[in-house]
């Protein structure tokens, strides 16, 4: 594991692929993983090639990013510690974005195929759990 903060809040855990000739297995997280903070749901979401989605930051939701097709950029901020980075997935980088609460987060799709990012969620989603802002709110540095 590799933590992207001095506060261990986010951190990209790299994950195995297992080649097999019927088709491949990629992992994605285990309840032994030292990131998983339990589960609440997984969904899985897209975004469309040079579209961005974001700012929100969850209150209690823990995530856990792994882009399953595609590429996709990760913008992070930490607001309270003054703090922000970027991270890109995909099949050169596979790994999951582990985002602890009180981080806001957007993303951009960097491919023209379908770019595909799987949430395995400590929370459940609740509308009001989460606290969203418009993009021009922070710079996409």
């Amino acid at each position: 594991m590799v933590s992207l903060d001095k506060n261990n809040r986010v951190a990209y855990i790299p994950l195995m692929q297992i080649p097999n000739e019927k088709g491949d297995v990629f992992h994605a997280v285990k309840k032994s993983d030292n990131h998983f903070k339990g589960f609440g749901e997984a969904y899985f979401t897209t975004v469309k090639n040079g579209a961005i989605k974001g700012w929100k930051k969850h209150t209690l939701m823990h995530m856990n990013l792994v882009v399953i097709h595609g590429e996709v950029c990760f913008y992070l901020i930490d607001d309270q510690n003054n703090w922000n980075a970027s991270y890109t997935l995909g099949p050169k980088n596979y790994g999951c974005l582990s985002v602890s609460p009180g981080i806001w987060v957007a993303f951009k799709g960097l491919t023209d195929q379908k770019n595909i990012i799987l949430n395995v969620a400590s929370e459940p989603h609740v509308p009001e759990e989460a606290i969203t802002k418009p993009l021009s709110d922070f710079p996409l540095w």
